[in-house]
């Protein structure tokens, strides 16, 4: 009988999806369908070309100029929004004003806009027939078809990662912390500087990493502003789409390779992050 009192909860519980096994089995299949066999495609196609091939594939100085814009641009890009982000990070937490609710939509739309609409806009605007550039122009300063351009259009597009991962931990800081630190007499640089960046820190290198990964990967709204001149404004996935263009399948596998593995490095050091901050805020890993 009490044997089968203990059991009877057990049997009476329901879940909401199927047992473990066939979850599991689920996702494995649609993982390796769906991420796993064109990524294997991508490997074996690579696998083709012998080590000299590979390197004068992927090492070459038109290559190289590309890989250095792409990575320096999405870093100084990154670097931008984790400033700027933050600070509308804490303008929409912190602060009430008309038209909050706009604002704060505002920040999705970079995610919702087409990436090619995007770079048109900011060619449109840029160039020097534009509304801003005409006024640049005549002082000598050129946003648009040179590297600034590749920059700007990146700091459009990864704006919104560095708000969104930073606005939650900031709605539940714990604001008991900072009237104390301000019954002490800290000043507000003091109480910012020991008591919320600390708290902060951790979302805010996570929505860095995450903007510096999507701006690695960034084509549409890139192409129309950077100009696309070679070893000067050319970026790495344009050098993909030109190989593809010239039929050079493997070189251009070659190339993606190298962008796959720094995707995957991009990828752990995101999630080192977020582990870390789930840690610092005691949630279970």
């Amino acid at each position: 009988m009490v044997a089968a009192h203990l059991s009877a909860p057990k049997r009476a519980q329901k879940r909401v999806l199927p047992g473990f096994h066939l979850t599991l089995g689920y996702t494995l299949f649609y993982l390796g369908l769906i991420v796993l066999l064109p990524l294997s495609a991508l490997l074996f196609k690579t696998f083709t070309l012998s080590w000299e091939q590979f390197v004068a594939a992927v090492a070459s100085p038109r290559v190289l100029a590309s890989y250095r814009l792409t990575f320096g641009a999405s870093f100084l890009a990154a670097l931008v929004n984790a400033v700027f982000g933050l600070l509308v990070a804490w303008v929409l937490v912190r602060y009430r004003f008309p038209g909050k609710k706009i604002v704060d939509a505002l920040v999705d739309l970079p995610f919702a806009l087409p990436t090619a609409v995007a770079g048109i806009s900011l060619t449109a605007l840029l160039a020097s027939n534009g509304w801003i550039g005409s006024l640049l122009e005549p002082h000598g300063i050129q946003l648009a078809f040179n590297p600034n351009g590749v920059v700007i259009a990146l700091i459009f597009i990864g704006l919104p990662f560095v708000v969104r991962t930073v606005q939650p931990v900031l709605e539940d800081a714990e604001k008991e912390l900072e009237e104390a630190a301000t019954s002490l007499g800290a000043t507000r640089w003091q109480t910012f500087r020991h008591v919320i960046f600390p708290t902060i820190a951790p979302a805010l290198l996570t929505g860095f990493a995450m903007a510096f990964a999507r701006g690695m990967g960034e084509y549409g709204s890139v192409i129309f502003i950077a100009g696309n001149m070679p070893m000067v404004s050319e970026i790495t996935p344009l050098i993909i789409i030109g190989k593809l263009e010239q039929y050079d399948y493997a070189g251009a596998t070659a190339v993606a390779t190298v962008m796959l593995f720094f995707s995957f490095v991009m990828l752990l050091v995101i999630n080192a992050l977020q582990s870390w901050q789930r840690k610092r805020s005691g949630m279970p890993t």
